[in-house]
């Protein structure tokens, strides 16, 4: 067991933490399992909350471009005041919900090139609170998330990396301040005409939310991006032929131009129904500077709070 000192808020001789979670993979919707392991440190403190974060490596645009940092996307207080004794040894155990909408990191063992999920751990003594410890997450897609992806592969798309961004997807009943994107290239029959398409999942406890949004290459109907949307049960999901599904999308693409696609008739093309803010007639995300697509992540703290150094970009 490694315990990190507490340096930074804190200072010399201020009492250590280690976080150890239960298991290493989690799902959305499902519990987070761990302990806070304590180390009393050269004088008594008094301990006013140990907090634990949810974070993600994403990006957000603001008016000099795109910043790349640490966002917070869920937090969750497991322990309040109480005091712990110089060179004391406690445990506090916790079990936390991960939010449905939280990212994938992981696909049947493989990490998703791109992707940085952890788990902070915040320790608030006498008014000073030290992000001291940082654990590494890795979060497996649910078997409806799973369905669609195996789909993508079985059709013929090439992986290319994933990543979250800060915002808020357009027309969709979203709950966290992220959402991600897992970015695939298209078969050859599609490659001439795409060039690539990336996933976003929102999911909830009933149903899932999938949006496919394609890179157009130039040509008969332009270039640009086209949207499609499918809102399903997590049943319904399971049962779908989504090869098959996202085949008829791409064909459309080149037959129409884009849009009116989808299993909801929610869809869109060249601003109508999209759900990102950052491409040209894109829609646009909640927000358009850094103070408002960043402030709203996590209520009270400001924009170096969320992005810091653990980076070193933006």
């Amino acid at each position: 067991m490694v315990f990190k000192r507490m340096l930074g808020a804190l200072g010399v001789g201020a009492p250590s933490v280690d976080t150890v979670l239960a298991g290493s993979r989690v799902q959305p919707g499902g519990p987070l399992r761990g302990e806070v392991c304590l180390k009393g440190g050269d004088f008594d403190a008094a301990i006013e909350h140990i907090t634990l974060g949810l974070v993600a490596r994403a990006e957000a645009e603001h008016a000099e471009g795109e910043m790349t940092g640490l966002a917070e996307f869920a937090r969750f207080e497991v322990s309040g005041p109480f005091t712990l004794r110089k060179g004391e040894d406690k445990v506090v155990g916790f079990e936390v919900p991960v939010p449905w909408e939280t990212p994938i990191s992981e696909v049947e063992g493989q990490p998703l090139t791109g992707m940085a999920l952890g788990v902070r751990t915040e320790l608030a003594i006498a008014k000073a609170i030290d992000k001291g410890d940082l654990d590494m997450l890795a979060v497996e897609p649910l078997p409806s998330q799973l369905e669609v992806l195996r789909a993508f592969l079985r059709a013929g798309f090439h992986f290319k990396s994933a990543d979250v961004e800060a915002g808020r997807l357009y027309g969709v009943a979203q709950q966290l301040p992220v959402f991600q994107e897992i970015e695939f290239y298209p078969p050859g029959h599609h490659a001439g005409r795409i060039n690539e398409v990336e996933l976003t999942f929102v999911a909830g406890p009933a149903d899932l939310v999938i949006i496919l949004e394609a890179d157009k290459r130039a040509g008969r109907y332009g270039s640009g991006d086209a949207i499609g949307r499918w809102q399903v049960s997590h049943a319904e999901a399971m049962g779908m032929n989504w090869s098959a599904e996202i085949d008829r999308w791409l064909d459309s693409l080149s037959q129409y131009g884009g849009g009116h696609y989808g299993h909801d008739a929610h869809y869109g093309h060249d601003g109508h129904h999209a759900h990102r803010g950052h491409g040209a007639g894109m829609g646009t995300v909640v927000a358009a500077g850094a103070a408002g697509v960043v402030g709203g992540l996590v209520a009270g703290e400001i924009i170096e709070d969320i992005f810091e150094g653990e980076d070193d970009e933006g």
